[in-house]
């Protein structure tokens, strides 16, 4: 299974790491997956997507 929300189809960014040096190399920026039951149907949302729902 990927790493994306299952609602809202949001998946992991790029972004980078500094080092003290200020030399940079690239890393993936994962979003916050959690196992949540919709519908009766279990899903890997993102909190984002929880947290909207809620409202």
């Amino acid at each position: 299974m990927s790493n994306t929300c299952q609602l809202c189809s949001r998946g992991s960014s790029s972004g980078a790491t500094r080092s003290h040096s200020r030399i940079q190399s690239k890393r993936r920026v994962f979003i916050n997956l959690q196992a949540k039951t919709v519908d009766g149907t279990k899903m890997k949302v993102c909190t984002k997507c929880i947290k909207n729902m809620s409202k």
